[in-house]
């Protein structure tokens, strides 16, 4: 789980952030995605795909943390997402009401990146578990989370870095059809150069690299007019 990891972190500072993740993706190959405010915030967790975890800063320009935090445990959808809290209040008051109101830890700026990578690790871990597969298989395709390598029958397949993490995408939602769109948001974290070329290109490179047959594609199929979807039975068939 840790090794594809989407972390949202809501926050307005854009200098912090963008170090962030550039730090969490070098170091944990984590996938980083930002709402520099509440209503963003707010937004980006009412749709598309959940993130594996919520870095949230309580001193936002249109309203607290603390109230984004309330209500997010009051929502089924995401009462157990696991949340840091992350703010300049420092005091001993401020972190009893964040804990309370349902944070899981609380860092306190000015803070170390590697402490926030630890602390984030060991949310992942009681969240999802620490013995989360590091391999994830759907049908005869296998995605190595560690070594970012894909495998079709055994064999590895030349697919970038960009390429797999498009792939584990698709395989974490295998079954499901997935719009352009929710796929370019769950990548966002990546370097910008990774944008220069459309999804569609990439999901062609892949095909290459995979499919049996790429001009008779039975893995990643398009759904016309929507976007794609990765086949769940194990020689492609939609299962």
């Amino acid at each position: 789980m840790n090794a594809t990891a989407t972390i949202l972190i809501v926050d307005d500072d854009s200098r912090l952030v963008a170090m962030l993740a550039e730090y969490l993706s070098g170091q944990a190959g984590w996938q980083v995605k930002h709402a520099p405010t509440l209503r963003q915030g707010e937004l980006a967790l009412r749709t598309g795909v959940l993130p594996h975890a919520l870095v949230l800063d309580l001193m936002l320009p249109d309203g607290d943390g603390l109230d984004l935090c309330r209500t997010l445990r009051a929502q089924p959808r995401t009462r157990s997402l696991p949340i840091l809290m992350l703010t300049a209040r420092g005091e001993p008051a401020d972190r009893v009401v964040g804990l309370e109101l349902g944070a899981d830890d609380y860092l306190a700026k000015p803070f170390e990146a590697r402490e926030l990578l630890a602390r984030l690790r060991a949310l992942l871990r009681r969240a999802h578990g620490a013995t989360a597969p590091e391999v994830l298989r759907v049908g005869d395709l296998e995605l190595d989370l560690g070594a970012l390598q894909a495998r079709v029958h055994g064999r590895a397949c030349d697919i970038t870095p960009y390429q797999f993490q498009l792939l584990a995408v698709l395989a974490r939602h295998a079954g499901r059809v997935l719009t352009r769109d929710q796929i370019m948001d769950a990548l966002k974290g990546h370097p910008q150069d990774a944008f220069d070329r459309s999804i569609d290109v990439h999901i062609s490179r892949i095909r290459a690299a995979i499919e049996d047959d790429p001009r008779q594609p039975r893995r990643i199929l398009t759904v016309r007019g929507t976007g794609y979807m990765l086949a769940r039975g194990s020689d492609g068939e939609p299962a």
